[in-house]
């Protein structure tokens, strides 16, 4: 047997956050980088901030214009009430600076690109039994392969708002709240690979409702505090669509810190997108494990109790006593 191989799988299953599948973990857990979320809360009563600084280059060849974006993302998530549940908010702030050549114009426009505050809370959990969530440490293999099961995912469901704040030239004539509705999933496909899925559909209500949909994939290296992962993003709407490809890698610093850094590429060339972000999560961990009176504790969580069992062990106990050596 591989002692250093179950330290490995044991170590896989316990430090690094992306892997472990419970509402409140040891160590941050962060939807950065990317824009795919997971299906799981931070946990109860913990405060997390999500904050990322991105430049980005836009060419629209339609209108033969070029632009410079900078801006940051946000993202406030907090755990209230019980550990399925998370209030979100979430948006980006951007100053995007455009030149129209052939016109000798220049121009800019301030505004959130991205602003909304919605509610998560996670309806089905897979790994709510902790049988099936311990790691075999007698088979490196049977930790490591894939299996069926591992494709069903967690689920949550998402209910949020839009806010268009002042006069908003990225949405113009939009009204000031719009609504988003969502459901997202998260499979562990091995101790190294999990996979996660979000649809919606966004800015109900307006005149240019969208849906989006995400596919995002994280690997861990054998270090667990380095990952790296690969998202395609999609957009489909009458006033913007476009699929955007993202890929970057994030380090764990401390159980309460982590670093990102990712880069991505849109597919339409009106406008053609090229983007890099560099970010952080950072959280404050208030978090405490509620005790959970003995009368009230589900029985059989160790393994049923056969009938008599008790039994058979006191009728051993007296069959072998004085049979043995006593230390």
């Amino acid at each position: 047997m591989d002692i250093s191989m179950i330290k490995k799988s044991f170590f896989l299953f316990v430090l690094f956050p992306t892997f472990i599948f419970a509402q409140y973990t040891d160590v941050i857990n962060s939807n950065r980088p990317g824009r795919a979320a997971s299906a799981y809360s931070v946990g109860k009563n913990v405060i997390q901030a999500e904050v990322g600084m991105l430049y980005e280059q836009q060419d629209n060849a339609e209108l033969n214009s070029d632009s410079n974006i900078f801006g940051a993302d946000y993202a406030f998530r907090y755990g209230l009430l019980f550990e399925e549940l998370e209030i979100i908010a979430e948006g980006s702030f951007i100053t995007q600076n455009i030149t129209y050549p052939d016109f000798g114009i220049e121009g800019k426009l301030t505004n959130f690109s991205r602003n909304r505050v919605g509610l998560k809370y996670l309806v089905f959990d897979p790994y709510k039994d902790p049988e099936r969530n311990k790691p075999n440490l007698y088979s490196w293999r049977a930790n490591n392969l894939f299996q069926w099961k591992n494709l069903i995912p967690a689920i949550s469901v998402y209910g949020g708002a839009n806010f268009v704040v002042g006069d908003n030239p990225f949405y113009p004539g939009e009204p000031t709240v719009s609504y988003r509705g969502g459901i997202q999933t998260q499979s562990r496909l091995s101790p190294r690979f999990v996979l996660i899925s979000n649809i919606a559909y966004d800015r109900i209500t307006t005149d240019f409702p969208e849906w989006r949909y995400a596919l995002s994939i994280t690997h861990a290296f054998r270090d667990p505090r380095w990952s790296v992962f690969f998202e395609g993003q999609g957009i489909s709407g009458d006033r913007y669509s476009d699929i955007i490809l993202r890929t970057g890698v994030a380090r764990l610093i401390n159980p309460n810190f982590q670093a990102d850094f990712h880069l991505g590429s849109g597919f339409k060339n009106d406008p053609s997108r090229l983007f890099v972000v560099l970010g952080f999560s950072y959280r404050l961990d208030f978090h405490k494990d509620e005790l959970i009176p003995i009368n009230e504790q589900q029985s059989g969580v160790n393994g049923k109790i056969k009938k008599n069992s008790n039994r058979k062990k006191s009728r051993n106990r007296r069959k072998n006593k004085g049979g043995g050596i006593d230390f």
